[in-house]
């Protein structure tokens, strides 16, 4: 019989703090939904955790990057497809203008009439942007061939996709200077003979409206893939961070039960 040290006693306040921080901690981790809530709960787990969160978070900020840049190949497409309907309008116009019934109030009509419509295409070109982005031009002011646009969708720095760019939607890249030159001129100038000549013009910029827009869409389609191949590598690297990070509600709580 030890008179000096109770053994019992201290044995007893082991227990008792041992039963105290497991029930602290157990309470810790149902109360947050955290099976890791400080690195000393999984140390190796916790740097798993962690490096699947920020790849989770990446690929986020990627399919938002890419929903972006569909929406900008669908403002370059809708307004192409616009200076496409004025190209029709203006084929039709000089095919009018190209025939001998047509009077000279005709002519000078139709040459008003194509020059407004290509001066529009040239208004569609320089006002045509996503987010201050020129499309169809390399600027507002500046009528030169706009340069490749490259979109960062995922998480590392070669997850890109790129528009092959030089794209040039004014008169000037449609080649229609020189109708412009003769519909600005007057109906005089925009003779049959003229007129005719420059029907041919008008098909080849229509053809080089249809590549543009040919890429946009080529451009759209493959945006809207990575945004599907992403979402699901998103869901599945969130499910695997949560094998790791989450509590087992049903196990922690019989934890908690017996700590009681």
């Amino acid at each position: 019989m030890r008179i000096n040290t109770n053994v019992a006693s201290m044995n007893a306040q082991e227990s008792a703090a041992k039963t105290n921080m497991n029930l602290s901690s157990s309470l810790e981790k149902l109360s947050s939904g955290l099976r890791i809530n400080k690195a000393s709960d999984d140390a190796s787990g916790l740097a798993i955790a962690d490096k699947l969160r920020t790849q989770a978070s990446s690929i986020g900020q990627g399919i938002s990057n890419a929903n972006s840049a569909v929406s900008l190949t669908q403002i370059a497409d809708k307004a192409m497809g616009e200076e496409s309907n004025i190209l029709d309008i203006i084929k039709t116009k000089l095919l009018q203008a190209a025939t001998a019934t047509t009077s000279t109030a005709g002519h000078d009509a139709i040459a008003k009439d194509v020059n407004k419509l290509l001066d529009q295409i040239n208004n569609i070109a320089s006002q045509t942007n996503y987010n201050g982005i020129s499309l169809l031009q390399a600027s507002s002011t500046n009528a030169s061939s706009t340069t490749a646009l490259t979109f960062q969708t995922g998480e590392t720095s070669t997850d890109t996709i790129v528009t092959s760019g030089a794209v040039m939607a004014n008169t000037s890249g449609l080649a229609l200077t020189a109708l412009k030159t003769f519909a600005s001129a007057g109906g005089a100038n925009l003779s049959a003979g003229n007129a005719s000549a420059q029907l041919d013009e008008v098909d080849a910029a229509i053809n080089t409206l249809n590549g543009w827009r040919a890429d946009f869409g080529s451009t759209q389609n493959q945006l809207e893939s990575a945004t599907r191949n992403m979402m699901t590598q998103q869901t599945n690297i969130k499910a695997a961070e949560s094998v790791i990070r989450d509590v087992d509600y049903a196990n922690e709580s019989a934890n908690f039960n017996k700590q009681n």
